[in-house]
C-alpha cells in the first residue's frame, strides 16, 4: 500500500489505537484492489471471508427477496463493511456492489478476529464501532418510520449539504433510482417529493441541487437531534 493509503486506514476510529505491529500484520495480509463500477463485491448468504474498507469510490449495500431489491445504504470513503458478520464468522445479511470505480482494501476475517483477541485496544475500538453502527441503524429506522417521503428527502439533502460544504449547492453522489430505494420510496414518489420541495427553494438540474435556505430545508425535514446527526457533521 502507498503510505498515504496506509495512513487513511490507520486514521479510522476502528484501527487508530491498535498496536503498531498488529496493525502492520493486518495490512500485510490484506489486498488492495481496484474495481470498476457495478461489480458485486459480496453476496448475502455468503460467508464473511473479508472485512472491506472503502478507500475510494462508492459502495451500495442492498438486499433482495423474491425478485424485489432494496438499497440499504451507500458507503463513501473511508468506511468499513460488514464488521458484525466478520466477527461472528457468519454469513452476510446484505450484498454489496460498487456504484463507481472504487478501491477496496480487503482484510482476511480470521486476521481481524485474531487481532481482536490479542489487542485490547482494538477490541475496545470494535465495541465502539459496533455501538455506532447500532445507533446508526436506530436513527435510520426512526427516519423511515416517523417521517414522510418529503421529510426524508429534505433530511437527506440537508445532510449532503453539510457534507459538501454548506454553500448552497450540492451534487447527488448516487443516481436518483438508488436514492429512492434507500429512502424507502419509488422513483415516482421521489420525483414528486423533489417537485414539492421547489416551494422551499430547492432547485434540481440533473444531479446538481441548489438550496436557497438550508434552515428552511431543515425545518421541512422536522429536524430532530435524536434522528439526525447534523450537529456532529458541522463540528467535523
Amino acid at each position: 500500500m502507498r503510505d498515504e493509503d496506509r495512513q487513511i486506514v490507520r486514521d479510522l476510529d476502528l484501527f487508530r489505537d491498535m498496536d503498531e505491529m498488529r496493525f502492520d500484520g493486518l495490512l500485510n495480509a490484506a489486498f488492495l484492489q481496484q474495481f470498476p463500477e457495478r461489480v458485486t463485491l459480496i453476496e448475502e448468504g455468503g460467508r464473511a471471508d473479508f472485512l472491506h474498507v472503502v478507500i475510494d469510490g462508492f459502495v451500495e449495500l442492498f438486499a433482495c427477496l423474491d425478485g424485489r431489491e432494496s438499497t440499504m445504504t451507500v458507503l463513501a470513503p473511508v468506511s468499513t463493511f460488514i464488521l458484525a458478520a466478520v466477527l461472528k464468522d457468519a454469513v452476510y445479511l446484505m450484498s454489496a456492489r460498487t456504484k463507481a470505480p472504487a478501491r477496496i482494501l480487503m482484510i482476511p476475517a480470521q486476521n481481524v478476529r485474531g487481532a481482536m483477541e490479542d489487542d485490547d485496544a482494538f477490541a475496545r475500538s470494535i465495541v465502539q464501532e459496533l455501538a455506532s453502527c447500532y445507533r446508526g441503524v436506530v436513527r435510520n429506522q426512526k427516519n423511515i418510520k416517523l417521517r414522510t417521503g418529503v421529510e426524508r428527502l429534505a433530511s437527506y439533502l440537508a445532510h449532503q449539504h453539510v457534507r459538501q460544504g454548506a454553500n448552497g449547492k450540492l451534487a447527488l453522489p448516487i443516481d436518483k433510482k438508488t436514492l429512492a430505494s434507500m429512502l424507502g420510496m419509488t422513483p415516482e414518489n421521489l420525483s414528486r417529493a423533489f417537485s414539492m420541495l421547489r416551494r422551499n427553494g430547492v432547485a434540481v438540474k440533473g444531479p446538481e441541487i441548489t438550496i436557497e435556505s438550508a434552515d428552511e430545508l431543515i425545518e421541512v425535514a422536522r429536524h430532530a437531534p435524536l434522528i439526525d446527526n447534523l450537529e456532529a457533521r458541522v463540528q467535523k
